[in-house]
């Protein structure tokens, strides 16, 4: 028990006492007044020995705090990577769409997709396409891409090589975006967590 803790145990145990001698001596009002003074006394007391607690956001901050401050800059990634001096880069963004012709056959529907995904395979491999995945609503928006380029019209060319595209069975919507360097390690680290190749 702290100072706090025994500091208020003992202002219980007069309080008691002092709660008695009030009661018989009632006709008393020193005692009424001096019985008030010691429970506001007492209470202020108990309050500050209870443990304090940290507002949630504070705690959040402090634990990212340990957690930033542990990391050690890497020079040699940054270059690596084409961080800048935030450890972030320029990409550009596809969204991929449902196009205008999607009237294929299934085996033809079938081999665009094939076709689709080899070129994703392709560009990765290339280090122009550091992330793609589906969008599983199944709605018109079908999926995203992240080029690693700097402009729209590398990117352009980039999409035109797509047979999915070539035939109209996809369209992208392109855009400028700004985003963590690390991005670039993604096609690294998913080889080694890929038990099964798409």
């Amino acid at each position: 028990m702290d100072i706090f803790g025994l500091f208020g145990f003992a202002q219980v145990v007069t309080l008691r006492t002092e709660f008695q001698l009030a009661f018989s001596i009632t006709s008393n009002f020193g005692y009424m007044i001096k019985l008030i003074s010691i429970l506001f006394s007492g209470l202020v007391t108990l309050i500050l020995a209870l443990p304090s607690h940290k507002p949630e956001a504070n705690i959040i901050r402090e634990e990212y705090s340990i957690q930033t401050d542990s990391v050690t800059y890497d020079s040699v990634l940054a270059a690596r990577l084409g961080a800048d001096e935030y450890g972030m880069k320029k990409y550009v963004m596809a969204f991929l769409k449902a196009g205008p012709n999607r009237s294929q056959d299934a085996a033809t529907a079938a081999e665009l997709q094939r076709g689709h995904m080899a070129n994703i395979n392709r560009l990765a491999k290339e280090g122009k396409l550091v992330l793609a995945g589906p969008f599983l609503d199944g709605g018109d928006l079908k999926g995203i891409f992240i080029f690693n380029v700097e402009t729209l019209e590398e990117a352009k060319a980039l999409t035109e090589s797509d047979p999915a595209v070539q035939a109209g069975r996809l369209v992208m919507e392109l855009h400028p975006w700004y985003g963590s360097a690390a991005t670039m390690m993604i096609n690294e680290w998913h080889g080694k967590l890929q038990k099964k190749k798409i």
